[in-house]
């Protein structure tokens, strides 16, 4: 297969979100509120167990009370931000600022690291003619992280599920993307992490390509094999 069109996923695919202490220590200190070692350690562990940070850890469990918001939460900018700040306060924080302060923090270009091979696989398809959309289920915009980090020169359309009111798997948000791209689903490829809400490509007759949700360091070459199949 040559493939004529690409869909990347967003978070865990080409960018990885900074690590949970590192969040909670940013924002802590831009608020000036004191943690000590122990007790921030203490404090993002729980944020990760339960999945406060968008693009780190999913939930050990969502509390019954938001299990309907969390299933629905990508389809509006108000339920990202209703759903994670609401599992974010499932953690006792010594000031009630940070919960709302550390869904802002997550949304700023400082809090993404690309992937190591990132730059060069969309770079390689712009030369090679392959359009590219990014695809993500997601509650803000995140051109401006794009941009910051010099990627947006090679992304032909952002395709987001707040925009539409559309969640992946929802094969419908791929058409969206094809069609964004001027291509037929049959030469498109998905490169995603999550094979349940990227594999919805497959409905189209998307080709799929699944990366393991790692920290950037952990994993530099994953995204290349994108480019054997762009001839």
């Amino acid at each position: 297969m040559t493939i004529k069109g690409a869909l990347f996923d967003f978070s865990g695919t080409l960018f990885r979100i900074e690590p949970t202490e590192a969040w909670l220590r940013a924002v802590a200190d831009d608020l000036g509120v004191p943690f000590a070692e122990d007790e921030l350690a203490r404090a993002a562990a729980g944020l990760e167990r339960v999945g406060a940070m968008p693009g780190g850890a999913v939930p050990v469990a969502v509390p019954a009370r938001l299990a309907g918001l969390w299933a629905q939460r990508d389809r509006s900018a108000e339920q990202h931000r209703a759903a994670y700040t609401g599992v974010a306060r499932e953690v006792a924080l010594p000031d009630p600022r940070l919960y709302d302060a550390l869904y802002e923090r997550h949304m700023t270009p400082e809090a993404w690291r690309p992937y190591g091979d990132a730059a060069e696989v969309l770079a390689g398809l712009r030369d090679r003619g392959v359009r590219v959309a990014v695809v993500s289920n997601i509650g803000w915009d995140l051109r401006p992280v794009f941009r910051a980090h010099g990627f947006d020169a090679y992304v032909d359309a952002y395709v987001l599920s707040y925009e539409h009111g559309i969640q992946k798997p929802d094969p419908r948000l791929f058409a969206l993307a094809c069609e964004a791209l001027g291509a037929d689903p049959r030469d498109t490829l998905m490169v995603g992490d999550d094979r349940r809400a990227d594999g919805g490509a497959a409905a189209l007759g998307c080709a799929l390509h699944f990366v393991d949700h790692l920290p950037a360091d952990r994993r530099p070459d994953a995204l290349r094999p994108v480019l054997d199949l762009a001839g």
